[in-house]
């Protein structure tokens, strides 16, 4: 069955009326659907421009938090309802902005993960489990925009419209594979989830930076960025969205000399490649006065970069190689995905500098317990056996 629109009644909530009418329906209830719009792509900023919630039974509510509408009286009511969320970790911190911070959470696409589910996007997972299909032409929509189509606030209430009948039968799922009390720790967890800082030098994630050894051309790459960023937040526009990263790199392959070089690189696009040409061009120019380094810094988490182990830190390359297929393997036994099994990172710093009490150093990381009953002996078996003499 597809779903074009909703099932249950929606409402707008524009007005201190229809705020006042939310907040009886939250009145005694202990959960509700809710699920937020940004508009990644077309914003800088990470903001909600809607958000949508679900009480059971009753009907839906279509939050506008950019309006002229004082919200304060809706963050206690709704702060004291369990959250049901899908990929909470994408909503929660705009969400968070608002003041909004759930008493109790649970995740249907983390529990997809953990289940065992291939698919884990919200249609795919109602295809799978509830036989619907749900509309999805809006995934990439401006919700910045004013006013919103009907089409898009239909769009947005089918998100939270299945929720609850989807949360049975994945909860279901997790009874029949014994993997409840995993999700009662995850979701626990996920109520003190912060996003991760901001990268020190946010350039070096440009597609193709590290195969380019040339330090100006390093310089260079590192003063577009950060001018491009620099505008994005003034105009909150997305970066890609003035030039694209490409664009970038093909600045930084062509080192031009001068505007008219720029100019003339027919690779360097983008909305405002040309209407901004003299700013790209005085970031190129006075790229040189940067001081950076050929080597990235170092990882907040007090290690190197797992990807120079293998020429710096030979004995920590050769115990990840030993340990990670074996956590791998029992992923695959477990039907969970490896980052779900054990967070990547935690298991290199165990790799880089192993500890001999693995349980507690993976605790002090912040792995779960229910990862450390699980993974603990499978690590310190993969380094015992990356500690014996290698063949030659």
């Amino acid at each position: 069955m597809r779903l074009d629109k909703p099932r249950l009644p929606v409402h707008s909530v524009d007005s201190e009326t229809s705020l006042s009418e939310l907040v009886a329906a939250l009145d005694g209830v202990q959960q509700v659907a809710i699920d937020a719009e940004r508009a990644s792509g077309f914003r800088y900023s990470q903001r909600a421009y809607l958000i949508q919630i679900a009480v059971r039974d009753l009907g839906i509510w279509l939050v506008d938090p950019v309006a002229d509408l004082d919200l304060t009286d809706l963050i206690a009511p709704l702060n004291s309802k369990t959250w049901l969320l899908h990929a909470a970790t994408q909503d929660l911190p705009c969400l968070a902005e608002l003041g909004f911070k759930p008493a109790g959470l649970i995740d249907t696409e983390l529990t997809a993960r953990i289940v065992g589910l291939e698919r884990v996007g919200l249609g795919s997972v109602c295809e799978s489990l509830l036989e619907i299909e749900l509309a999805k032409e809006h995934s990439a929509a401006d919700w910045s925009q004013r006013p919103l189509t009907q089409e898009m606030l239909d769009y947005a209430a089918l998100d939270v419209d299945v929720m609850f009948e989807l949360w049975e039968k994945l909860s279901e799922l997790a009874h029949e594979t014994d993997k409840e009390a995993w999700l009662a720790e995850e979701f626990e967890h996920l109520l003190d989830f912060k996003p991760k800082p901001a990268l020190e030098e946010p350039w070096r994630g440009l597609p193709g930076i590290s195969r380019i050894k040339d330090l100006a051309k390093l310089k260079i790459a590192a003063s577009l960025h950060a001018t491009r960023d620099a505008i994005a937040i003034e105009k909150d526009i997305a970066p890609g969205r003035l030039i694209p990263d490409r664009s970038i790199m093909a600045a930084v392959n062509q080192a031009p000399k001068s505007r008219s070089d720029l100019a003339n690189n027919k690779e360097f696009q983008g909305r405002a490649s040309r209407t901004l040409l003299s700013t790209w061009w005085e970031a190129i120019a006075k790229a040189q006065e940067l001081e950076i380094s050929l080597e990235p810094a170092e990882k907040g988490n007090g290690i190197p970069n797992h990807k120079s182990w293998e020429r710096r830190f030979p004995e920590a390359h050769h115990r990840l190689e030993v340990v990670r297929p074996l956590v791998l393997a029992m992923a695959a036994e477990l039907k969970i995905p490896v980052e779900n099994l054990l967070t990547p990172d935690y298991l290199r710093r165990v790799c880089f500098e192993p500890q001999q009490d693995v349980a507690k150093q993976l605790s002090e990381y912040g792995a779960r317990k229910w990862q450390i009953d699980l993974v603990t002996e499978v690590i310190q078996k993969g380094l015992l056996d990356a500690a014996q003499p290698q063949s030659a």
